[in-house]
């Protein structure tokens, strides 16, 4: 292990992190969300399903509401066939298959309430059906609508982070790098970072991860318009004093990101996270610009394709020497 960890340099272990020292694992995924399995309730109460539909992709949202809907017909679909086509007006009667896919129509119909009448219940089981049916699609609609709209009109930063973080030169030493930027056209000001880390050690045969504060050479902007290049020097002052490339590869170490900024638009605070772990940082290299003018020299274009683009650098000789 390096040797500026081993003698602590000035930094003291901290306590808040929110994870505890004997916790495993990544503590903060990509996407920002803990890393916590919770155990001790069943399924419906350990999750919000609020949080869960409002945090899923676009993709998969519509994907899901697209499966239940059809799921939920082909149920009731089979509830109808088993009460009976007889008990429903206007079937198509040539086969057993035309039957079925009049069933699941007229199961849409009066799910989505629309009702267009070539099909109609007979009976008191068939009109009981299709009045819970209707009962259970206007809820569900209900559900749907409160969901499109919490994803549409939540606060969030929309930002992109690199996939990698790097060990660069700067000002004569070493420093860790990565970045991030905006890929909306949402107007963020007065954003701030705040930097942690989580280095798992051995201590008389125990594992355990301790947590340092890391500080940042710049870690408030005016504007976060263009690529934010996040710096912490690697000085006296930080846990990484010393560390060579074997020691980032062989120590576990995970880099938490908090990123906090103001949303002009919908005049609230946005927060999002992510975080890098020991594979996921490089040694020796730096980033490349990503923003450059465009053809008429009167704006200024973001090309968030390059935002991992890197070039290998050489480190300062006092580093490595002292590593």
């Amino acid at each position: 292990m390096a040797k500026g960890f081993r003698k602590r340099i000035k930094q003291e272990n901290t306590e808040n992190s929110g994870f505890g020292s004997r916790a495993s694992g990544r503590f903060i995924n990509k996407d920002g969300l803990p890393n916590v399995k919770r155990r001790g309730v069943n399924v419906f109460n350990r999750l919000s399903w609020y949080h869960t539909m409002l945090n899923l992709s676009s993709f998969r949202f519509i994907t899901y509401l697209v499966v239940m809907y059809i799921l939920i017909n082909l149920v009731f679909a089979f509830i109808y066939y088993l009460i009976g086509v007889e008990h429903l007006t206007g079937i198509d009667k040539s086969d057993p298959l035309n039957e079925f896919i009049d069933v699941f129509f007229f199961s849409s119909q009066t799910f989505t309430t629309v009702g267009y009448g070539r099909i109609a219940p007979i009976g008191f089981t068939a009109s009981l059906v299709a009045t819970f049916e209707a009962f259970l699609g206007l809820l569900t609609f209900a559900i749907a609508t409160g969901l499109f709209y919490g994803r549409f009109s939540r606060p969030r930063a929309y930002l992109r982070f690199s996939d990698i973080a790097v060990i660069a030169p700067f000002q004569g030493v070493t420093a860790l790098m990565f970045r991030l930027a905006p890929y909306k056209n949402n107007a963020l000001t007065d954003a701030d970072v705040t930097l942690s880390t989580a280095i798992e050690i051995n201590e008389e045969g125990t594992t355990k991860s301790n947590f340092y504060r890391l500080e940042t050479q710049l870690s408030k902007i005016n504007t976060l318009a263009l690529n934010w290049t996040v710096v912490h020097k690697i000085d006296e002052n930080s846990p990484f004093y010393g560390f060579s490339d074997a020691d980032f590869q062989n120590i576990n170490i995970e880099i938490i990101v908090h990123v906090r900024a103001f949303d002009e638009v919908f005049s609230n605070t946005v927060v999002q996270r992510s975080s890098y772990t020991s594979r996921e940082i490089i040694y020796g290299a730096k980033f490349l610009p990503m923003y450059y003018p465009d053809k008429e020299k009167d704006s200024t274009v973001l090309d968030l394709d390059k935002i991992n683009e890197y070039q290998k650098a050489e480190l300062p000789v006092f580093d490595a020497e002292r590593s």
